[in-house]
């Protein structure tokens, strides 16, 4: 009867205690853009381009527990020195993020919040590449929890860097 009792009073303060809060409010375009500044010339070379893509991520606070996320993803194709095609999106998300450590909270708008927005960019870019008429463009998938651990070492190091040595007296 002892066990039953205290196994009431965990679930009760389990279910007190607040929890993480995470929800998806909605997923918008922000921005498009498609240049294809070499075209017609370019479509009579043949197709070997060399393929950069370029990644950033910022977020703004809305309210108390809402912020938009904005991923920014480039491609750019070039044959030689000519630009084939540039591909700017902008996908941006207006995501709940209820109370957490700051820790969990620049994870999730860091990584989480911006590996849920790849997949609607890759598609918008597929669709742009196609709509331009060259060859379907897939992007492959990106590891966001690995470029998120890159940059905060790199901001550690920089920190590091920053301060003044200590001089041993």
């Amino acid at each position: 009867m002892a066990d039953e009792n205290n196994t009431n009073d965990v679930a009760a303060q389990a279910a007190a205690a607040p929890s993480p809060q995470f929800a998806i409010q909605r997923i918008y375009t922000k921005d498009i853009s498609f240049e294809t500044p070499n075209s017609p010339a370019i479509f009579k070379k043949e197709w070997k381009p060399e393929v950069q893509l370029d990644l950033d991520t910022r977020s703004t606070k809305i309210d108390e527990d809402l912020y938009e996320v904005v991923l920014a993803v480039t491609v750019t194709a070039k044959i030689g020195e000519e630009t084939a095609f540039l591909c700017e999106v902008q996908q941006a998300g207006v995501f709940t993020i209820g109370e957490m450590s700051e820790q969990n909270k620049a994870h999730m708008m860091g990584s989480f919040c911006p590996n849920t927005l790849f997949p609607y960019a890759r598609e918008t870019i597929s669709n742009l590449v196609n709509r331009g008429t060259f060859p379907a463009l897939n992007l492959a998938p990106v590891n966001f929890d690995a470029i998120f651990a890159a940059y905060l070492q790199k901001r550690a190091q920089q920190a590091q860097e920053s301060q003044p040595a200590k001089l041993d007296a």
